[in-house]
């Protein structure tokens, strides 16, 4: 074996056959394995963070969110009769922030640090929209209350093509004496029906405004009503049976 000096002196590049043979027992290769299953076995039994849910204001970064609702001038008088009962629960149990902007003629909605859940501000803006529409404060807001419910909307030239006389002749079908025809139809398929001019707003579940609208077609096409009333009992039988 040759002999190799070792400057100290001098800086010294480490080569293989410098470095020492450290050789490992199996004693100690045992108790390196059990130390392994004890860390694994303390990992196991870590107890994971729980987080609270972020709330609406901390997924938009601090940003509210705005609706604004335009207001027709015939609906400016109800609105300020009413409109306690419309902010009301939009404070107090969407925990939303409500103003009338009388300089644009809107309704503003915005979400606060307090909203939580994420569809509120479209219940409230959907809300709004059905007062505005004609629906009263107490069926509008079975929206808040209610899941789906919607609101559909139609004009009677969509149906038919009347105009003059034949167009208030349909209203008046529809609408009945002293609105009888409109409640028997709002009674049987549990709907609210709005008839502002030649548009109909019909608020509902999707099953029950699909009746309704047929028996509003049927009326504008040129349907009496007694057989409208008829064909609303056998609809009414029937979904008695099935449920």
């Amino acid at each position: 074996m040759s002999n190799k000096i070792i400057d100290d002196t001098d800086e010294t590049m480490i080569d293989a056959e410098y470095i020492p043979n450290n050789s490992v027992s199996k004693e100690q290769t045992e108790a390196a394995t059990e130390m392994l299953v004890e860390n694994d076995n303390e990992e196991e039994t870590i107890i994971k963070p729980k987080f609270r849910p972020a709330t609406i204001n901390e997924l938009n970064n601090g940003i509210s969110q705005l609706r604004k609702i335009s207001v027709p001038s015939h609906r400016f008088k109800p609105l300020k009769k009413d409109w306690k009962k419309i902010y009301e629960p939009l404070v107090k149990h969407l925990s939303l922030q409500v103003r009338m902007n009388t300089r644009s003629n809107r309704v503003e909605l915005r979400t606060s640090k307090y909203t939580k859940d994420s569809g509120s501000l479209q219940k409230a803006a959907d809300f709004v929209k059905a007062f505005m529409m004609g629906f009263d404060v107490e069926d509008a807001i079975a929206i808040l209350r209610v899941d789906d419910l919607y609101i559909d909307s139609f004009d009677i030239k969509d149906v038919k093509k009347l105009e003059g006389d034949h167009l208030s002749r349909a209203i008046g079908r529809i609408a009945g004496k002293n609105g009888k025809v409109k409640f028997a139809i709002e009674n049987a398929s549990k709907t609210r029906i709005v008839l502002a001019d030649s548009s109909i707003h019909i608020l509902g579940s999707f099953q029950n405004i699909k009746i309704a609208r047929d028996s509003v077609v049927s009326l504008i096409l040129g349907s009496p009503p007694g057989k409208v009333h008829a064909n609303l009992k056998i609809i009414n039988a029937r979904m008695k049976q099935r449920f």
